[in-house]
């Protein structure tokens, strides 16, 4: 074991390190009470220590976050989850103050980092559980046998149920994804990386395959893809309006599955393509 030897007193390097470690606890929940998403610096300069000594006490920022909670509520996760849905569904990811989502939350600051370091992977964590995605990318997995005329008009409806299947709060995050993803938003790139490879890892390999095949007219998968999410994205983004100004009521699924089964037309293949 390594000493330090300072006026003929021996001092453990390994008790030097635990010491270290307790006063960044010490001071961590008081720092997280004052910032919006406190930095190591941060971390460091109030508990007195330099960046090196914290990073030989806690290997990243999350290894602190996580000894501040280890064990967070079995229900903190889904709490959060459901109060930034409505918040960032009514005034998007940029408005949202991490401070306020944990007071409506109804939990405490360390643990609702200790659980989303920050934005972007509070704004995954909502794409996941109530976005159209996983369901549709696991329907995709199930179903990539089947021709397209069974699994694209599927996918369709499944985005309408996922959408309006438990109330408008999830139109509200729609919206909040296409405007944070369209803006570039820094907060939502990370999401919408992961979201691309995603779709284009189940969707987009579908897609092509049923091209390989002969099944579907051959063309740039990704504007395949545009083609296809686009009009029923936008039927289902507009729905409301139309219903309330133009007293319009057509059946949801009914409607997302004729525009799946028109873009199922416009995708035949070429004669030349067939032969």
């Amino acid at each position: 074991m390594r000493y330090l030897t300072r006026c003929g007193v021996s001092i453990s390097l390994a008790a030097v390190a635990a010491r270290t470690r307790e006063r960044i606890l010490k001071r961590a929940l008081g720092v997280l009470a004052t910032g919006e998403k406190p930095t190591v610096a941060q971390f460091a300069e109030a508990a007195g220590v330099s960046r090196a000594s914290f990073y030989r006490a806690f290997e990243s920022r999350g290894a602190l976050l996580q000894a501040l909670a280890v064990e967070p509520e079995p229900a903190a996760r889904e709490k959060i989850l459901d109060a930034a849905l409505v918040m960032v569904g009514a005034h998007g990811l940029s408005a949202l103050s991490m401070d306020e989502l944990a007071t409506h939350a109804g939990v405490s600051r360390a643990t609702l980092y200790r659980l989303f370091p920050g934005k972007p992977a509070l704004f995954t964590g909502l794409i996941r559980t109530y976005s159209p995605l996983e369901p549709v990318s696991r329907l995709a997995v199930a179903m990539k046998d089947e021709p397209p005329d069974r699994l694209m008009p599927e996918i369709a409806r499944t985005i309408y149920r996922t959408v309006y299947g438990s109330g408008e709060t999830r139109l509200g995050l729609l919206r909040a994804v296409f405007f944070e993803v369209s803006s570039v938003s820094p907060d939502a790139e990370e999401s919408a990386r992961e979201t691309m490879r995603t779709i284009l890892g189940s969707v987009g390999a579908y897609v092509m395959a049923q091209m390989a095949s002969g099944r579907l007219r051959r063309m740039s998968p990704l504007l395949a893809l545009q083609a296809f999410i686009g009009p029923i994205f936008f039927h289902v983004l507009t729905r409301p309006l139309v219903e309330r100004v133009l007293g319009v009521d057509i059946d949801g699924e009914q409607a997302v599955t004729e525009l799946a089964e028109s873009w199922l037309r416009s995708m035949q293949p070429d004669e030349k393509e067939s032969v």
